[in-house]
Formats: structure tokens, sequence, C-alpha cells
């Protein structure tokens, strides 16, 4: 399996693990804030608890990665629907 799929599924349990049952729709402000939680925690760990570069890492990082992936999944949505 590539490192690729293995991280899908890392972001698949992970996913699953914030959502933990809850409604997304019903209980979205509790599922962000979980969520932020998580990635705060996350970027603590991997900085080793330096809150500039954590913030920094957020800002320049982490952001745009976001931002691209959910290009990618609009792009793929219009693919489908064609």
């Amino acid at each position: 399996m590539s490192e690729a799929a293995i991280d899908s599924l890392r972001v698949l349990k992970a996913a699953k693990h914030i959502l933990n049952d809850r409604d997304p729709i019903k209980e979205f402000s509790s599922i962000m804030v979980t969520l932020e939680g998580t990635v705060a925690a996350i970027l603590l760990l991997i900085s080793s608890g330096d809150h500039r570069n954590a913030s920094g890492m957020l800002n320049e990082g982490l952001v745009h990665g976001v931002e691209q992936r959910l290009a990618l999944a609009a792009a793929n949505i219009a693919k489908e629907d064609k």
C-alpha cells in the first residue's frame, strides 16, 4: 500500500474519532471545538511546544494545504457531475 493510501486511511480514522458518532450538522459547533483543539495540540507537539512556531506552521502550511484539499474535492465533485 502506498504512503498516500496509508495517509488517507489515517485521515478517515482521525475524522471518525473527531466526529465520535456526533451528527455533523446538528453538533457542528462541538465538532469544530474538538477539531480546533486537535489541530492546536498536534501543531504544539510537532513544534516542541513553541507556540510561535506552531502558529507559523498553521498560517504558512496548514491553511494552504487545507485550501488545496478543498479545491481538489470541489474539482472531483465537478468531474462527477459531468
